[in-house]
């Protein structure tokens, strides 16, 4: 296979894991690297990242993408609630800055997350250690080649595109957006086909770029 050819496998989750870690544990350890686990909405890439974490110990860090949504009350101010989850409602630039830093850091980082609960950003939501050597990071836009996405790319030592089919991904992200009871059934279901889907669609558009693409097999 040559070095730009992606490598395109189908898995189970649990194999897909194990296929990561070995990856990962192959990475240069002399510096900081960054995986990055990309793929559209509700396709499993924080149950992955988060278990890859898991499995690798305290040399590696979860970094999501999430914590870069921008801010509720600036999605009012700009009109774009409706839009929430859609590429221009997130602070790209600032991600992308934010893992630069993280790739020369000599201490510890706090980062920002996003609470389901509450449907807002909280700030220094976790904090990568010093001495953690492979960070982490998932998210639907990290492949994309447009602005402000496209300087994350070459930030990543390794990208991986989860996917899973379509349809089992709508009924996904319909029990995801029911699960908090925040908002009415109607409504779920609006959001899930307006703007999630949409999400799904433009994702799956940069799967070319990852250099390695995961088929995941799921009965669920």
């Amino acid at each position: 296979m040559a070095d730009d050819e992606q490598q395109v496998l189908s898995l189970t989750p649990e194999d897909a894991l194990a296929f990561l870690v070995r990856r990962a544990q192959s990475l240069p350890t002399d510096r900081r690297v960054v995986i990055g686990i990309a793929g559209g909405p509700g396709t499993g890439k924080s149950t992955i990242a988060t278990a890859l974490v898991a499995a690798l110990g305290p040399v590696a860090a979860y970094v999501p993408m999430d914590g870069f949504h921008m801010l509720h009350a600036k999605l009012i101010e700009l009109g774009t609630v409706a839009d929430k989850g859609a590429p221009h409602t997130f602070e790209g630039e600032a991600f992308a800055a934010f893992i630069s830093s993280l790739k020369t850091a000599t201490g510890p980082i706090s980062g920002p997350g996003y609470s389901r609960e509450v449907e807002d950003v909280v700030q220094s939501a976790f904090i990568i250690a010093a001495e953690s050597r492979i960070m982490v990071t998932e998210g639907n836009y990290l492949l994309l080649a447009t602005a402000p996405w496209w300087p994350v790319k070459p930030l990543l030592d390794l990208s991986v595109f989860i996917d899973v089919p379509r349809e089992k991904v709508r009924q996904r992200l319909l029990l995801r957006h029911a699960e908090h009871g925040l908002f009415t059934e109607e409504r779920n279901r609006e959001h899930v086909d307006r703007v999630d889907l949409s999400n799904y669609d433009l994702v799956q558009r940069s799967r070319p770029r990852a250099d390695i693409a995961i088929d995941l097999l799921t009965d669920v």
